[in-house]
């Protein structure tokens, strides 16, 4: 080896000591966007390193920095821009040359150590240069990365759940509650979605995010568990993304990806017990075809750089409604652009500014439908869906010193959202609910009209400041989250209509034979502007106890503030302390293994969903008829149907909301308590050569609380013998509640009474029909428990593979702010809490419990032209449990989990997931990829197949059971199904 590039090399391990020395080494963390750089210069006599400085340099467009090592032969970069980098030295001004070539990758930090000889202080010979990205030997967090390129040679879908989903510990959500994940035993709605720092997930429902084409996309970083006190408001996972940059080259491209009809098989028709269509797919087939042209280069070389982005998207989705009544054809073709401006001022200060927009709608026409000759029928309606919107962030970076660094970022999230058609004008929605009924018979199909307008502000503010060894890491940030919405039924009346048959002997608190006949009409509605806000602090300090041992102790210190339809604050929770504590031990101090471990907590915020049905103008009002009979008329051709009213019985409910804001003090806890998860985690982490690395990590997680509605049918206080009664509440089920009430039976609130959930709150009366006492709510409960094993071969230009296997428990009553089992999607207005029966019993495995999951995935390069990736995903089957309706205990009927034995006439309980698992899953992936390199031009042309095997097992099942042997033929049968093999054709040209 040269003496020079030895030098170098030495040298920039020197320069990494000097670093060291202002900031000895110690565990480096990143920001959300950004990545770090460690190492350490080892020598014989470390006095030879004096006045040894370290400098990185991107080759791409011109930025550099330069940091001392300190006298051990440490050095570090922290807030480096992701991208490639060159590592240069000089000692005592002159140029040692070049040192080594790293990767800085995201929210992690890259390991470069350098060797040196030292035969006087005038020479000195580096004798290697190790680079280490497998092993962060630095950081206490678990987390997964995966580059452009990585993703490049896999047959992975083009989203960012998909990419998500490659990362252990994670499954897919049941597809009734709307995209999402569930990390570790969480439900779908506890993630935070990340882009250039910019948080996009939706605070509406925290279920979803803003949509940015994958050929935006430069890295991805998946933390499964043990984040830093940077990042909050998240008792699931969080998902972190940047996207490409310019530099100094002028580079352009196109991209297309075709995703045929002729690439797809068959969906398969799945039938009820009787016969009748139930889900049928055959007809269901899409052609989608995203183009994208991209342009990138300096406006000011070494300075100034633009990356712009434009997708043109075509989507053609044909598919029939569940039985086969309806077909609907469905178009998108708004376009997707999206721009990055990065401005190095000099190598101390720089900006970067993120702008997109995701707009997107939908136009689907529905048309009449006939099974089994699958022909259409006549036009019904066309239905337009809005969604997306303008999203930008400007963030500025400044390292003020080599050893304080500041960065600052402001920028809106919007997502847009609105539903409507000709149809819902005209007509009332009309559901048929009865088993064989058919389901909509009206003439329009729409849930409701909605328009809701949501805007998130962020800004924040991060700093690091390294003292010795201690690298203090601290900051604030600020979430002012906005929605304007309006929502209520279609038609005239704005009334929804359901046909139903009792299968209980009371329906709205009247006496009624099982079997018997009913409509239930519903007036749902909403109108107003709702605010979240939402902020926190956090200080951590990055301790390097010794040569091998990193302590990381943070806090970060939350508040939010949900504001009702007035403007007026109704929940505030404040002070909520969420210590972070970890350790990384590099067991022989060469950067190749450790053991780690934290301990964490983690607090979630309210979603807006909450602000707008609890604490606005929020209309629920309930209504029960006879039902004597159909009426038909005519409507585009077709014959539609809406039923003839008999007598009204029961009393109209408007329990949950009369239309007004209200005195909220009577319906939301005055005390209530934050909902929050701890979580502990110890792993173990090694290379075996330069190529393979493995690990196993144990995880346990613990969920308090839940803030839910919960129907307060007694406050205790009795007037003329019976109890007040404030209706549903927001509150901490199983806790206490404080609401503001009547106390001298004067019919006015004029006073506060605390109820102990756990023992009071629903009133209980004997068989005369006399107040009896009261009972409770029990505590929700939710424990996952997890060992994750996992081996990797890095990509070498030949190969790589990975494996995970993941062997977990999730248990408890409760899942999360939402319901898989009910497919109830509103965060925190489940029904699990609804009254105490709904969850009595209801302890034991969730539907997030995925017993056994195992994850493969590699790559292979035949030549310079071929390339091969594959996916496996194989995961055991999910819990199924008998929903019931009524209890033994008293005439309430609404969830629950006993079922009514007609024969004995007796109820049976029925514990969750008493009715077995749902089967294992698979799905199988596959790649081809031909690449070729012209004189100006790369090209590449990739078939991907997804779901190889075509299985398409029923993924989730009719949970409802109200009594046997008769209560419903449908239990048990599939609601969801895995999609059908379909393919994708990519074609990539860089310029």
């Amino acid at each position: 080896m040269k003496k020079n590039v030895l030098l170098s090399t030495a040298l920039k391990v020197a320069l990494g000591a000097a670093i060291a020395a202002t900031l000895p080494l110690h565990s480096v963390s990143a920001a959300s966007n950004d990545g770090s750089l460690v190492g350490k210069v080892t020598t014989t006599d470390q006095s030879a390193l004096k006045g040894l400085e370290i400098t990185v340099r991107n080759p791409d467009t011109g930025f550099s920095r330069t940091v001392k090592a300190d006298e051990d032969g440490q050095y570090r970069f922290s807030f480096l821009p992701v991208g490639k980098y060159i590592i240069e030295g000089t000692r005592d001004g002159k140029s040692l040359g070049k040192l080594a070539e790293v990767n800085v990758i995201l929210g992690a930090a890259t390991t470069a150590d350098v060797t040196v000889n030292t035969g006087n202080v005038e020479e000195i010979l580096v004798v290697g240069t190790r680079v280490i990205q497998a092993v962060d030997v630095k950081s206490t967090e678990s987390a997964t990365n995966l580059t452009r390129e990585d993703l490049e040679r896999l047959p992975v879908e083009r989203d960012i759940l998909s990419v998500a989903m490659l990362a252990p510990g994670l499954n897919r959500g049941d597809g009734d509650l709307g995209a999402g994940i569930s990390f570790g035993g969480s439900s779908i709605a506890e993630n935070s979605i990340y882009i250039n720092g910019l948080n996009v997930t939706d605070f509406y429902n925290r279920v979803g995010s803003s949509s940015v084409p994958y050929a935006f996309y430069k890295e991805f970083q998946v933390k499964t568990g043990g984040y830093s006190v940077e990042f909050g408001r998240s008792t699931g996972g969080v998902i972190n993304a940047v996207t490409r940059s310019g530099t100094n080259e002028f580079d352009f491209g196109t991209e297309i990806a075709w995703e045929p009809s002729f690439l797809q098989s068959k969906g398969t028709n799945h039938f009820d017990r009787e016969g009748n269509p139930y889900r049928m797919y055959e007809w269901d087939e899409y052609d989608r075809t995203n183009a994208t042209v991209y342009a990138s280069g300096p406006i000011v070389q070494d300075h100034l750089f633009f990356f712009a982005l434009y997708e043109a998207r075509n989507l053609e989705n044909d598919y029939s409604s569940d039985t086969a009544n309806t077909f609907y054809e469905a178009q998108e073709d708004t376009g997707f652009w999206g721009a990055k401006i990065d401005w190095q001022i000099n190598d101390s200060n720089l900006v970067e500014l993120l702008a997109f927009s995701d707009e997107n709608e939908e136009e689907r026409d529905a048309f009449g439908f006939t099974y089994p000759e699958g022909q259409k029928g006549n036009y019904q309606q066309t239905r337009f869906t809005e969604n997306g919107g303008l999203n930008w962030a400007a963030t500025y970076t400044s390292y003020i010193t080599d050893t304080f660094t500041a960065k600052a970022l402001y920028g809106e999230n919007e997502r847009r959202f609105s539903r409507y058609s000709q149809n819902d004008v005209e007509c009332a929605r009309v559901r048929d609910l009865r088993p064989g009924g058919g389901g909509d018979i009206g003439c329009t199909s729409s849930s409701n009209v909605t328009q809701r307008d949501d805007t998130r502000e962020a800004a924040r503010l991060d700093f690091e400041w390294v003292l010795g060894d201690h690298q203090v890491r601290f900051g604030l940030d600020h979430e002012s989250n906005a929605s304007a919405h309006q929502q209520y039924y279609p038609g005239p009346e704005r009334l929804l209509y359901e046909i139903n048959r009792a299968g209980t002997t009371n329906v709205n608190g009247v006496p009624i034979g099982i079997g018997t006949e009913y409509v239930r009409t519903r007036q749902n509605e909403v109108d107003g502007n709702f605010e979240t806000d939402n902020f926190a602090y956090y200080i951590e300090d990055n301790w390097q106890a010794t040569e091998k041992l990193i302590l990381n102790a943070g806090i970060r210190v939350e508040s939010f503030e949900n504001k009702n339809g007035d403007g007026e604050t109704y929940i505030e929770q404040k002070d909520m302390i969420a210590p972070r504590l970890g350790f990384s031990w590099d067991i022989k101090g060469d950067s190749r293994s450790k053991i780690f471990g934290n301990a964490g907590r983690y607090f979630l915020p309210v979603a807006n969903v909450i602000n707008i049905k609890q604490a606005g103008g929020f209309l629920d009002r309930r209504t029960y008829y006879q039902f004597l009979g159909l009426e038909a008329f005519d409507y585009n051709g077709v014959t539609r149907y809406r039923p003839i009213l008999g007598a009204q019985f029961g009393a109209v409910d408007d329990s949950q909301g009369d239309g007004t804001v209200g005195d909220l003090r009577g319906e939301v806890d005055q005390d209530m308590d934050p909902v929050y998860q701890d979580e502990l985690i110890l792993g173990f982490q090694s290379m075996i050569d330069d190529k393979w690395s493995w690990g196993v990590r144990g995880v346990y997680r613990r969920l308090h609380n839940a803030i839910d509605d919960m129907e307060i049918s007694s406050t205790g206080i009795l007037c003329d013998g019976e109890p007040v009664s404030p209706g549903f509440v927001m509150g901490n089920p199983g806790k206490n509640t404080t609401l503001f009430t009547d106390t001298d039976c004067d019919g006015e609130s004029d006073g506060y009474v605390t109820i102990d959930t756990s023992r009071a709150g629903w009133a209980m009366y004997d068989e005369d029909g006399n107040y009896a006492g009261e009972v409770g709510w029990e505590e929700p409960k939710r424990e996952y428990k997890a060992l994750e094993f996992m081996i990797d071969r890095a990509w070498d230009n030949n190969w790589s593979f990975n494996a995970t296997y993941t062997l977990s428990w999730a248990k408890g009553n409760a899942e999360g702010p939402v319901n898989s089992d009910t497919d109830f999607a509103d965060a925190g207005r489940t029904e699990a809490f609804d009254n105490p029966w709904v969850n009595y019993g209801a302890y034991g495995y969730l539907p997030n419990d995925r017993r056994h999951s195992l994850k493969m995935r590699g790559a292979y390069a035949l030549g310079e032209h071929w390339e091969f990736g594959a996916t496996l995903t194989a995961n055991s089957g999910r819990p199924i449990s008998a929903l019931g309706e009524c209890n033994p205990y008293d005439d309430e009927c609404f969830w629950s989990f006993f079922v009514f034995n007609e024969a004995t006439g007796e109820y049976e309980l029925r514990k969750r997931g008493s009715g077995g698992e749902t089967p294992w899953l698979f799905d199988v992936g596959a790649n081809v990829t031909y690449r070729h390199s012209f004189s100006t031009a790369d090209l590449a042309v990739k078939l991907s197949v997804y779901n190889l095997l075509d299985q398409q097992r029923h993924t989730e099942v009719d949970e409802y059971l109200p009594s046997v042997p008769d209560g419903n033929a449908d239990y048990g049968l599939g609601t969801g199904y895995q999609s059908a093999r379909y393919g994708m054709i990519t074609l990539t040209l860089d310029f």
